[in-house]
């Protein structure tokens, strides 16, 4: 029959295929049951969240103390007298006697420069001195020879009156003769060059062999006073009356300097005086304290912190400063309460020295504050107390 269809050029009809069912119904009647059967439950869900944790806090309690009121200011060490060595007359150095960072005392002497032009100045002045001297001895010697002569009518009185001039010019010549000698020994004397204040001298600016001219510009050295010294450093205008009550009171304000950082403590003083204006750029004045500096820890030009101590305020109820916190409305702290809850106590706040801070008003002694972990309360939460949670 292919051969049929192939000579006729047709295509054979298709061949159908039997299909089986039987299969097909099994897997249906097999998930049919499946799917009538109850679905799992899903595992139930949690409906309380878990309870949140107190937060953990340090706590300090207010006692009654005394607290200084202690004005600061970063300051600069000044000795009351620097003093630069100068040569006052011309000559060649001829010695040095001093050591660089030497301490000298008023009166040593520190330079020589060569003396003997100065020398002979004054040996030639004496000389002009006894010169003018022998002149007018010869012409008071006329004058008393020519008084009885006039007497007696024996020479003129223009004469006698000549000879009396000539006897008051030597004079006044021997009068000039005589400060010219002064004068030549002053400059001998300015060959040694000595100290004017007792202090520590610096570094020596010209060697020996020099010739130094009179008021040369760089000097020969510097001597600064180190003991005493003191220590310039600036206050706000704002406490400047209160500074100026208690130096009128007749009180002596003590001052401590500490280094640049404000940690070590270098030398203790008072206050010495105060200037007489305010400097309309900063809006503060300065302040000199005294300080003995018998250790020589004070350095001219160093920078200290200077603590004038004001006063000092007496049983005053004190907590650490971190207590304090600030508001909107002003500063507060956390009060520890009953059953372990905290509120917010509005304070008012005096001077603070040393870590702690007097409260004015608003707190009581006794009452426990909190001093870390203030950050994460609200009011009327319960905390848990560091040192209370360890004890238990």
């Amino acid at each position: 029959m292919s051969d049929q269809f192939a000579r006729t050029g047709l295509a054979p009809p298709p061949v159908r295929r039997k299909l089986r069912l039987w299969p097909l119904l099994l897997g249906l009647g097999l998930v049919l049951p499946l799917l009538s059967l109850p679905l799992p439950a899903p595992p139930p869900q949690t409906r309380h969240a878990p309870a949140r944790l107190a937060p953990t806090v340090r706590v300090a309690s207010a006692a009654r103390g005394d607290v200084p009121i202690v004005l600061q200011g970063l300051g600069v060490v000044t000795p009351f007298a620097t003093v630069t060595l100068h040569a006052q007359i011309g000559g060649t150095l001829q010695a040095v006697n001093f050591r660089e960072g030497q301490t000298v005392h008023e009166g040593d002497l520190l330079a020589q420069i060569d003396p003997r032009p100065y020398e002979a100045a004054v040996a030639q002045v004496l000389g002009q001195l006894q010169h003018d001297q022998a002149l007018l001895d010869q012409a008071e010697t006329d004058l008393a020879r020519y008084r009885p002569l006039l007497a007696h009518d024996d020479i003129s009185r223009q004469k006698y009156e000549d000879q009396s001039f000539l006897v008051r010019q030597y004079r006044g010549t021997i009068a000039a003769d005589q400060a010219q000698i002064l004068a030549a020994n002053v400059n001998l004397g300015y060959c040694r060059i000595v100290a004017p204040i007792s202090g520590r001298i610096g570094l020596r600016l010209v060697d020996a062999g020099n010739f130094v001219p009179a008021g040369q510009a760089t000097g020969l050295a510097v001597i600064a006073q180190v003991q005493p010294i003191s220590v310039i450093f600036p206050l706000p205008q704002d406490d400047l009356p209160r500074v100026m009550r208690r130096m009128e009171s007749g009180a002596e304000l003590p001052v401590e300097v500490y280094d640049h950082g404000g940690h070590t403590l270098i030398e203790r003083g008072t206050m010495e005086s105060m200037d007489n204006e305010v400097d309309v750029a900063t809006g503060t004045a300065k302040l000199r304290a005294r300080f003995a500096n018998r250790e020589n820890l004070l350095f001219p030009s160093q920078s200290v912190v200077a603590h004038l101590l004001l006063d000092t305020l007496h049983d005053a109820v004190v907590v650490p400063e971190a207590a304090i916190q600030e508001g909107s409305d002003g500063r507060y702290v956390w009060l520890l309460g009953a059953h372990h809850r905290v509120k917010v106590r509005r304070v008012t706040t005096g001077p603070a020295a040393d870590g702690r801070i007097a409260v004015l008003t608003g707190l009581e002694a006794g009452a426990r504050v909190v001093t870390d972990g203030a950050d994460a309360l609200r009011e009327g939460a319960t905390v848990a107390v560091a040192g209370e949670a360890e004890a238990e």
